[in-house]
């Protein structure tokens, strides 16, 4: 079985943002805002349970 996997990306506003998808693909989490620094968006996905 395969773990959820998280994303960080940026969004049309060029604004940092996170995802984690589930092993089938589907989104199961992600930000509800953008960040101007990647190091913010990492953050706040730890508040989700990022550990990475």
């Amino acid at each position: 079985m395969s773990e959820a996997k998280w994303e960080f990306y940026k969004d049309s506003a060029d604004k940092w943002r996170w995802r984690k998808r589930a092993s089938n693909g589907d989104i199961v989490l992600s930000s509800s805002q953008g960040y101007v620094n990647k190091a913010d968006c990492i953050s706040n996905a730890k508040t989700a349970g990022y550990v990475g």
